[in-house]
């Protein structure tokens, strides 16, 4: 359907002032605030509504003229078609942005366009936080509906566990609310990491809790302790088991101001211990430059920003066994890939991250213990890492060579893991995961069934599978 006729849909519903053209400075300003450029593709126009009720007739309007649409919250997902289409509508949840704290229930209303940043902004003016994201320009919709890792993982479980309910649009037009007890319950639970599978989120309620000050920072190693990092790894993930207000995430790193790798170590201690035990080993290995402090949860997040804008972001994700094996294995294969990238873009303007994060089996316990989720992480059977592969470059023709090398190395990586007992865990996070993974797959065939049962009530004639084709799907997943 050609633009002109998008527009006249509109029009003829009263939203002529929600909507963006591609003539218009805003739809231009719009698609320049995408994070990756792989989402810098061109809708025939961007629609933005500002209410629920906005949202319903959009989609109504659409789903009747049998036109696709894509939904963005903040835009952060990396890869080509996930929040925004080409020639379709880009439904823009911009404007349903407010963080509205109430006091008598000690919870926060948070528009699935609002930042992090600007969560914890309003919530610190109270004296709370919550378990959000831990990058404040990521969009709230996104990571919610993927799960969610936050700083509170160890403690609370994955973020989408302090969510208590969620306003949805529905493919019918109708705006209801899902939560653990009263409505709607098995779609609050599909939810809890199905992404938008069944309708567009349009509120998420969720718990807030007192948390002052944190203590954390980046500390900065020479690539020659690589190995020494890794051995404190292996030792830190048990450790964070008991010590649940400890976070760590050690990056293998090629950083393009250096032209050369190093070694990052992001601790985030959020009960405000300074220098807490658990890190021992880690802060043993002598650093170049440590920017560790007492802070808050509003001024981290808006300094931690590991990945920059603008570029084309691959990345690949993997759940391994807590095995240095493994890890070294993934480290070796992060120095070739340096060294291909070094041919590629030979004035070394690119970036790549090796990534580690603790997965300890306590934290899908303590998902579990709260509620659990959809995505089978409470089955892990091993203490675990999430591994990130993150290679980011500028130019289009360097992501075409990139790109392959970025996924060869992941596929290797798995291969090595597969071979060790246990070596490869089954979740894929799905806030990590490249397009050509499968993170509902990994959350286990009851779930799977679960995810299409949800999908087939609220959603008989999959509008969320077919008009919105952006995203992982549960229709593509094969039991």
């Amino acid at each position: 359907m050609s633009s002109s006729k998008i527009n006249e849909l509109f029009d003829h519903k009263g939203l002529q002032k929600k909507v963006l053209r591609p003539d218009d400075a805003e739809y231009k300003a719009r698609q320049e605030s995408f994070w990756s450029l792989y989402s810098k593709v061109e809708p025939a126009c961007i629609v933005c509504p500002t209410s629920a009720s906005e949202v319903s007739t959009i989609l109504k309007t659409l789903i009747d003229a049998g036109q696709q649409f894509a939904v963005r919250s903040g835009g952060h997902t990396q890869w080509t078609g996930a929040n925004n289409i080409q020639g379709g509508v880009t439904i823009d949840l911009q404007h349903l942005n407010s963080v509205k704290f109430d006091k008598d229930t000690n919870t926060v209303d948070i528009g699935p366009g609002a930042r992090w940043k600007e969560v914890y902004a309003e919530l610190e003016t109270h004296g709370r936080v919550v378990a959000g994201g831990r990058n404040g320009k990521v969009g709230v919709g996104g990571l919610l509906l993927g799960g969610g890792m936050s700083f509170f993982t160890g403690s609370r479980g994955l973020a989408c566990e302090d969510v208590l309910s969620y306003e949805v649009v529905l493919a019918d037009g109708r705006t209801v609310t899902a939560d653990a007890n009263n409505n709607y319950q098995d779609l609050y639970l599909a939810l809890k990491g199905g992404s938008g599978n069944f309708g567009i989120v349009t509120n998420f309620k969720m718990q807030t809790f007192v948390r002052e000050k944190i203590w954390g920072g980046l500390r900065i190693l020479s690539k020659d302790n690589t190995d020494a990092a890794l051995q404190a790894l292996e030792n830190f993930v048990p450790r964070a088991s008991v010590d649940v207000d400890s976070n760590l995430l050690l990056f293998i790193a090629y950083m393009p101001e250096q032209k050369d790798v190093v070694v990052i170590e992001a601790l985030v201690q959020v009960g405000a211990e300074e220098n807490a035990s658990t890190y021992d080993q880690l802060l043993a290995i002598p650093s170049v430059m440590d920017m560790c402090k007492m802070t808050t949860v509003k001024e981290l997040v808006s300094q931690y920003d590991p990945v920059p804008s603008g570029y084309y972001n691959c990345y690949y994700t993997l759940s391994l066994k807590n095995d240095i094996r493994i890890f070294r294995k993934a480290a070796q294969l992060h120095e070739q890939l340096v060294e291909d990238l070094k041919v590629i873009v030979p004035e070394g303007n690119f970036l790549t991250e090796c990534l580690f994060q603790p997965l300890p089996m306590k934290i899908g316990r303590r998902s579990a213990e709260r509620g659990g989720n959809i995505m089978g992480v409470s089955e892990q059977p091993e203490d675990g890492v999430l591994w990130v592969a993150i290679a980011i470059v500028e130019k289009p023709e360097q992501e075409k060579l990139a790109y392959p090398k970025l996924q060869a190395w992941g596929e290797a990586v798995r291969e090595y893991a597969s071979s060790i007992d246990n070596g490869l865990l089954p979740w894929v996070y799905m806030n990590y995961a490249d397009k050509s993974q499968q993170p509902l797959a990994s959350y286990g065939e009851e779930n799977v069934k679960k995810l299409k049962d949800v999908a087939a009530r609220y959603d008989p004639g999959e509008v969320f599978q077919k008009l919105c084709p952006g995203g992982f799907k549960v229709s593509d997943v094969n039991l």
